[in-house]
């Protein structure tokens, strides 16, 4: 199977790389589908997915905190870098699993989510990649009879988020309202409605290519 390169800058510890530093036998994914803690719990859930790093991209601030992201000047989305083993599911999969856990017609944001840092967008590292996104966009909006808000773009630099954001779904340390942060994530999750809102747009179809989810 034909590798995916990764060609956008990744800043982590202040330094940038790029393809160069992926190993060959893996490959990378960037996705924006409103919060991040709960488009990182689901990709964790999809075969062939090998980690995944909750962050920001797409705004004009350099190595950008969350407290800045969600005054919503910065330009920024939440979004999250999947590493993936290209021998186990592809990029065309990826995108598919993508738009079947997200609400592809909303432009404002997701769910209980709004503003331009919540808004749904898919970061191509490559043009083979940016075409295979806008072709599964069209196939989307063709099922579901509207237009499609989801932003497709070559990638700019990812900005990995602060560490008490990563898997924040799955954390078992307490935070100040005496939850986990599993057990935080799970009431925001609910409270959010995502999995409903998703049931009702997508049917038996909701959150397809997931071996299950948060």
């Amino acid at each position: 199977m034909k590798k995916t390169r990764f060609a956008v800058a990744v800043v982590a510890a202040g330094a940038a790389f790029t393809a160069g530093a992926q190993a060959q036998d893996t490959a990378v994914a960037i996705f924006a589908g409103g919060c991040f803690w709960s488009i990182e719990s689901d990709f964790d859930h999809a075969p062939g997915v090998l980690s995944t790093t909750s962050g920001y991209i797409g705004g004009t601030v350099d190595n950008p905190t969350y407290e800045q992201v969600v005054t919503e000047t910065t330009g920024h989305r939440e979004a999250v870098m999947v590493t993936y083993d290209p021998s186990v599911t592809s990029y065309e999969t990826l995108l598919e699993t993508y738009f079947h856990l997200i609400d592809p017609i909303e432009a404002n944001g997701q769910f209980c989510d709004f503003g331009e840092s919540y808004t749904t967008a898919i970061y191509a590292g490559t043009p083979e990649e940016l075409q295979q996104a806008e072709a599964e966009k069209a196939k989307v909006a063709g099922e579901l009879g509207s237009p499609v808000a989801t932003i497709i773009a070559m990638a700019p630099t990812f900005w990995p988020a602060e560490a008490y954001h990563q898997d924040f779904w799955k954390g078992t340390d307490l935070l100040g309202n005496g939850l986990t942060r599993a057990q935080h994530y799970a009431r925001y999750r609910e409270g959010c409605g995502k999995n409903y809102q998703v049931e009702q747009i997508w049917g038996a179809e909701a959150f397809k290519g997931l071996d299950g989810h948060a």
